[in-house]
């Protein structure tokens, strides 16, 4: 019964957002809720959902300071010349704008943290998807695989978990299958040129004067909208003022003419900015002490010295201290990025209800014994495709922690009773993180959905497929190689 009511939570919840029948939020919150009176253990939801509070709070945490640390970043000018690089490539087609969000969003990747990765690629992406009429859902579902793929780095967290669970080294897991990695991350990129010509075709080709001339011909219109929500005057991406109708669109300060050139003679490469070069909040005789704190900051993370929501806060204090040392100007800063953090905090601690309820009431763990005792015995020699292949849908309904460390044991036992090595399963077992990376349950994703203004239903409806795929091709490369 448990078995049968877990499947059903979670297909009930899928089905409602997908359907835009409620919110996120109170689908996480109420649906649980209700199914946890279903199981007959009503009275201790007060208990579940305080466990799981208690497990997402340094997550929360951590993304409350990181969305505070990097939108700072982002106002002083940090990633401004990463920015004009990608979009000197990019410039007005649309499918070098998608092939370059799956460039960006590898390269920032290297860091190991979904959400900084997140933050940067659609500050960097959003006004140019907004300003050429693009699929919003196009780049964050771009971006999310390019993530997933590289999320399996041994700092990211899943091969660390795998290696944890299994007792192995790290490196003996994630090094024989960076050629399959590598594989997926190719198909991403394929992927993005397919995506991107689909877009060309429905936009046309266009260049930096079409849609610059476009837009002074266009009516004077309100404020423009900030890329990060609540970013105020240049939080990030196109600052107030620096959309349609603001300096980039041809009017005050910075105004770009038709020709293609700024008023101070700049070429075309430069007259198509996503961040207002002219925005109050720059700093840029701080720019390499911030550049040497970022760099101190995710080598700390990387190497584990402090934990990483104790590092996010520590950098964030430190951030606003030095850049803005007076005191209203830190309050305008963190007003500027507030309503982020509260949409982002909100998701995590409502996500906090569903995972408490699915692990507290026993409901993932009758899911993942069912699914286990129904693998036929005749797969048994082939326990590390199936590891493979059960790693896609689980690690997407269940958080990465409960699958390393709850059901890959279990597959890794039945795999040595015939004969398959713990590491090959192990290996196996990370191929699912590119559709894991827009699961209901990763707080990452709602940072991803929540700044570039995309219905996490939408999100989801677009994604899975191409992310399922994703995973099936990094999972076919590692057969083909002999990996697994």
């Amino acid at each position: 019964m448990l078995t049968l009511l877990g499947f059903a939570m979670i297909a009930t919840f899928l089905v409602l957002i997908m359907l835009k029948k409620m919110s996120p939020i109170a689908a996480l919150v109420l649906i649980p809720a209700l199914f946890c009176v279903f199981v007959g253990k009503g009275a201790r939801l007060g208990d579940y959902v305080l466990d799981g509070v208690t497990g997402l709070a340094p997550t929360a945490a951590m993304l409350m300071f990181a969305i505070v640390y990097f939108g700072v970043m982002i106002d002083v000018g940090l990633f401004d010349p990463v920015v004009r690089g990608i979009l000197k490539f990019c410039r007005a087609d649309p499918l070098r704008i998608v092939v370059g969000t799956a460039v960006l969003a590898a390269i920032v990747s290297l860091d190991g943290d979904g959400s900084t990765t997140f933050m940067i690629t659609v500050s960097a992406m959003y006004p140019l998807y907004k300003r050429l009429k693009m699929s919003l859902v196009v780049m964050t579902g771009v971006a999310a695989m390019a993530n997933g793929v590289m999320n399996t780095l041994p700092w990211g967290g899943p091969t660390a978990r795998a290696a944890t669970a299994l007792k192995l080294d790290a490196s003996d897991i994630f090094v024989p299958m960076i050629p399959a990695l590598a594989m997926g991350l190719l198909f991403v990129l394929a992927l993005s040129y397919v995506l991107g010509r689909r877009e060309r075709r429905r936009l046309g080709v266009l260049t930096l004067d079409d849609v610059l001339v476009e837009e002074t011909e266009k009516e004077p219109v309100k404020e423009a909208e900030t890329v990060l929500v609540g970013a105020g005057s240049g939080a990030g991406g196109t600052a107030k003022g620096s959309g349609p109708g603001g300096p980039a669109a041809g009017s005050g300060p910075g105004a770009h003419p038709a020709d293609g050139s700024d008023e101070s003679g700049q070429p075309e490469d430069d007259a198509f900015q996503s961040l207002d070069p002219h925005r109050a909040t720059l700093r840029p005789r701080l720019y390499w002490f911030n550049a040497v704190l970022t760099v101190a900051l995710l080598t700390a993370m990387i190497m584990e010295w402090l934990p990483i929501p104790v590092l996010f806060l520590l950098g964030a204090a430190l951030a606003l201290t030095v850049n803005y040392p007076h005191m209203p100007d830190q309050k305008a800063r963190i007003a500027a990025h507030a309503e982020n953090v509260l949409n982002v905090s909100g998701m995590v601690f409502a996500a906090a209800v569903f995972t408490g309820v699915l692990q507290g009431t026993g409901m993932v763990d009758h899911m993942a014994t069912w699914l286990v005792d129904n693998i036929p015995a005749g797969l048994g020699p082939h326990m590390a495709v199936v590891t493979g292949v059960l790693s896609i849908p689980l690690t997407y309904f269940m958080s990465n922690d409960g699958f390393y460390f709850g059901i890959l044991p279990v597959l890794a036992e039945a795999g040595q009773a015939h004969g398959v090595p713990a590491v090959e399963v192990a290996r196996a077992s990370i191929v699912g993180q590119p559709l894991h990376m827009s699961s209901p349950l990763v707080p990452a994703v709602y940072v991803l959905v929540g700044m570039a203004k995309v219905e996490f239903g939408d999100h989801t409806r677009f994604v899975v497929k191409w992310a399922a795929l994703t995973s099936l091709v990094v999972l076919g490369a590692a057969v083909l190689f002999g990996i697994v």
